[in-house]
């Protein structure tokens, strides 16, 4: 296979490089399981969604509302789950699909813009094996759904603004109307904070009110997203005010805010966000900034264009980058959106002062560390072990559909997933667990939270399964006389 690839040209190798990445990453969306915490917390809500028939809003828990999040990403595994039944590749891989639409965008406008489809192929090549794209691309989350809402508006924009297209200028609001389902206002603020930088050059603003249909292009905006809006706060109400000023106000300004229902903050220094770039954007992130300072030292600052095209380019990929600078509440995926920028720069700088044809064989590295670890997950090799097994051992039980299955003190959201939402947390001590028991349980807890000196009745409880790091015994008719602790 090496030696074929030697014998490529370039646009060739990129599209055989496309095709490699997303066939590889279509292979394992199936080989691993969810993993805790989002994946398998967003793969249990939609699992919820699909078994209760309730579209409107996601549940974090049965009767317990998810205000965090719009429901596309909720929307995107159900219906992987009415079409396939319930499973990891049922999850995933509508949020694929989503990457892929996300790749022909890149490609289109590449291929319009340079008027070739070479540059096209090499930029989706880039982007397909860039590693937050890649991950994120096959997994249960929702910054694809929002990557793809922002690539279709800012796309949209520029053939709207170069063609004077009305078609397009729709097809921008539609984009924002997306990205309203997928996370919300954030998507008007990343294109906002794009848009205003490129308009603000060169008086470029004063077009603005004639390249869109602004009144046909809102009234379309709302008519896609709003609805929802509405039924999700006439459903449980509460909801606006939790999700417009929590989670988009506290949760980037106040550093450990302490209002989030569903988890914890994310405390991380002010900046990171441009480390997390450099991380995500791998192994891509080191060549862009090397053209950079290539022009640099040749007396170019290397983002001038005729059109503004790089201008323009620069201003997406950034956005994400300002926008987060100052939050400590952060992951890396938030860089996500501009990283089909990066794609299109990195590109467009090879065809004005070309890279050697050596560099794009970087990207055969990601799909192959996909393969790797995926195949490290699917056999337990990482540190990261989701409930799988351990939940596949209680369904074979013969007392399971008899007996109430308990997670002493934490319950992993894989384990809500693999057993069908029939694990239940409780906090109580394992010994007051024992002793107010009244019928047969599987008990669930780690290992380091079994107190010292505690023994389990062997009369009644037997251990029926164990993972590395937890227990899952099953406890027959319990009573109080039944617990026994040495002292």
């Amino acid at each position: 296979m090496i030696q074929l690839l030697k014998k490529l040209s370039l646009t060739h190798y990129a599209i055989a490089l496309v095709v490699f990445a997303m066939v590889a990453r279509l292979l394992t969306l199936g080989v691993y399981p969810l993993m805790d915490t989002t994946e398998a917390r967003y793969g249990e809500m939609a699992r919820i969604m699909f078994e209760t028939g309730n579209w409107i809003t996601p549940m974090f828990d049965y009767d317990v509302p998810f205000w965090g999040k719009p429901p596309l990403f909720s929307w995107l595994s159900a219906t992987g789950f009415e079409l396939l039944g319930v499973s990891e590749f049922a999850a995933r891989v509508p949020h694929l699909i989503v990457g892929g639409i996300v790749l022909c965008l890149v490609w289109l406008l590449a291929a319009r813009e340079k008027g070739n489809s070479n540059t096209a192929w090499l930029a989706v090549a880039i982007l397909a094996t860039t590693t937050a794209f890649s991950v994120i691309a096959g997994a249960v989350m929702t910054d694809m759904a929002l990557t793809l809402a922002i690539t279709l508006s800012m796309v949209s924009f520029w053939f709207a603004w170069k063609k004077k297209s009305r078609g397009w200028g729709y097809l921008f609001f539609v984009g924002l109307a997306i990205g309203m389902l997928a996370k919300g206002p954030l998507t008007l603020i990343l294109v906002g904070i794009s848009l205003v930088l490129w308009l603000t050059q060169d008086k470029r603003w004063q077009q603005l009110p004639i390249c869109l249909p602004w009144k046909g292009g809102v009234v379309l905006f709302l008519l896609i997203s709003l609805p929802w809006y509405l039924l999700a706060e006439w459903k449980t109400p509460g909801f606006l005010n939790y999700f417009i000023v929590g989670e988009h106000i506290k949760r980037f300004v106040v550093s450990g805010w302490e209002g989030d229902l569903y988890g914890s903050a994310h405390k991380e220094l002010r900046g990171t966000i441009w480390v997390y770039w450099v991380l995500a954007a791998l192994p891509w992130s080191p060549v862009l900034i090397y053209q950079v300072s290539r022009f640099f030292r040749n007396g170019q600052e290397g983002v001038q264009s005729e059109s503004g095209y790089l201008g323009f380019l620069w201003c997406w990929m950034v956005s994400p980058l300002l926008l987060f600078t100052f939050a400590g509440n952060i992951l890396p995926s938030y860089v996500l959106p501009g990283l089909p920028a990066m794609a299109l720069l990195i590109t467009a700088y090879h065809y004005q002062q070309a890279l050697s044809e050596r560099v794009f064989k970087l990207g055969l590295i990601t799909p192959v560390l996909i393969v790797i670890v995926a195949l490290l997950l699917k056999f337990n090799l990482t540190g990261k072990e989701a409930e799988k097994h351990l939940m596949a051992q209680w369904a074979s039980q013969a007392e399971t559909s008899e007996s109430e299955l308990m997670y002493v003190n934490h319950r992993p959201f894989s384990a809500q997933f693999y057993s069908n939402g029939q694990a239940k947390a409780v906090s109580e001590p394992i010994t007051e667990l024992m002793k107010n028991a009244k019928s047969d349980v599987f008990i669930v807890i780690d290992k380091k939270h079994i107190p010292e000196g505690f023994l389990w009745d062997k009369r009644r409880c037997e251990l029926r399964g164990e993972s590395k790091k937890r227990e899952l015994i099953y406890c027959k008719s319990i009573t109080p006389s039944l617990v026994d602790i040495v002292p």
